[in-house]
């Protein structure tokens, strides 16, 4: 299925009218009892990889880089959010956190297997945490997961957590990001919600401006890192301010061996965009 499909199918129950159609109707959120969708194990893409790495500045290796496998879980994440059985828009959630865990290197020639499932939620000070839990495969072995956190806006609760968070580097080095980015990122990833396209469209959705995709400025992160990273790791990011496109970000990155923490910033007020670590297993 297309990406274009599997946002499009998410995308229907936000849809006055339609969203009581049968098979497309969601269940409320106190009858959630848990979704999973797993994938048929499909060969990796070696060139899609290589794209992948091109957007996201990694270095060409004979291993995919530690966030790429994130590409193989969308189409799986996006037929959670269709599902009748879940009962929250697609449109409209906000990205908080993800963590990813890396059992080891993966290479570009082995075939994996892929399920993702959204069993528990969360309080927030904002509304609801549904945690997207994410697993891959080689065989009967499990070599990377991870979790990603989406915000469901509701009812404000002060007494609740606000998220993960970090201490994280000041920004040293600047990094230019154009206008177009959501939009080359968009077409490798298969996450071409309009808040990433252009402005009209962003516009449309409520921002002044289209912006990066919360999981592009991790890789890009990363990236810079990656080669000093040990084979088994843990990468934390906490997503904060959107990135409005284009950009001058700052990058900072601080630590050693098995413990690393990064940050991205506005560089003019030192407000971060993303604050991360990484650690080993």
């Amino acid at each position: 299925m297309g990406a274009l499909t599997h946002l499009g199918r998410a995308a229907l129950p936000s849809v006055p009218g339609v969203n009581q159609l049968p098979g497309i109707r969601k269940v409320r959120p106190e009858q959630f009892s848990g979704v999973t969708v797993r994938t048929p194990a499909r060969a990796i893409d070696a060139g899609h990889v290589a794209r992948y790495a091109a957007v996201c500045g990694f270095p060409a290796k004979d291993t995919v880089p530690v966030t790429y496998p994130h590409l193989l879980t969308f189409g799986a994440q996006m037929e959670v959010m269709a599902s009748p059985d879940f009962p929250w828009p697609a449109m409209g959630s906000v990205h908080l956190e993800n963590t990813i865990t890396s059992h080891r290197p993966i290479s570009p020639t082995e075939t994996l297997g892929v399920e993702v499932s959204v069993a528990t939620t969360r309080p927030h000070a904002k509304g609801t945490v549904v945690d997207f839990v994410s697993t891959i495969t080689a065989g009967d072995e499990v070599v990377w997961e991870s979790v990603s956190a989406y915000l469901v806006r509701g009812r404000s609760r002060e007494d609740a957590p606000h998220g993960m968070s970090f201490e994280a580097p000041e920004g040293r080095i600047t990094w230019r990001l154009d206008e177009g980015l959501g939009r080359r990122y968009g077409a490798v990833s298969g996450d071409l919600n309009p808040i990433h396209l252009y402005p009209l469209t962003a516009r449309a959705l409520g921002f002044k401006r289209q912006i990066a995709h919360g999981m592009w400025t991790k890789a890009r992160c990363v990236a810079a890192i990656e080669n000093r990273l040990p084979d088994a790791v843990r990468i934390e990011a906490a997503f904060k301010k959107p990135v409005f496109l284009p950009a001058t970000v700052a990058y900072g990155v601080d630590g050693s061996g098995d413990d690393w923490r990064f940050a991205l910033r506005n560089p003019r007020d030192g407000a971060p965009h993303v604050l991360g670590r990484a650690t080993a297993l």
